[in-house]
């Protein structure tokens, strides 16, 4: 496992209020993990993000970012992701695992290996293993072996 790698926990979607407050979807397991995390983007020192509230029943949350004091401001970050250390993350249980740990592991379907994990997607309908042959395939009923690195599905 690499642990200096950044790993994608949102991204500004738009400006929030006349104050420079912003809009972040977030693909945390829960929103207000932004409240604990250190994040950071391209032109956001970690340092400089501050999270302010979640919006209920939505992975949404409002934040603030030091130097960006009104709505034009706030409006050049959209589209800005935002970033964690992997190291700064908590160690996870046993048969638990974060989804960039499946990077660049084989997935096996029928005792043949069908490609390799280059990246998660997720359009809404759960999440999707996207393979470096270009294929997509479907995390749900995958069997995740951390000790052989390796990921059966169906």
């Amino acid at each position: 496992m690499n642990t200096n790698k950044r790993i994608l926990v949102g991204k500004i979607v738009a400006p929030q209020g006349i104050r420079g407050e912003v809009r972040v979807q977030t693909f945390t397991a829960k929103p207000s993990d932004f409240g604990t995390i250190g994040v950071f983007g391209d032109n956001i020192p970690q340092k400089s993000f501050h999270f302010v509230r979640a919006l209920p029943n939505t992975n949404v949350i409002i934040a603030r970012i030091d130097g960006t004091d009104n709505r034009n401001a706030a409006e050049i970050l959209r589209g800005t992701e935002l970033f964690v250390n992997r190291d700064d993350l908590p160690p996870t249980q046993d048969g638990e695992y974060y989804q960039a740990d499946l990077v660049g592991m084989p997935v096996i379907r029928n005792n043949a290996e069908i490609g390799r994990i280059v990246c998660f997607q997720n359009f809404g309908a759960g999440d999707i293993m996207e393979l470096d042959n270009g294929d997509m395939v479907s995390f749900k009923g995958a069997k995740v072996d951390m000790e052989s690195k390796v990921i059966f599905v169906d």
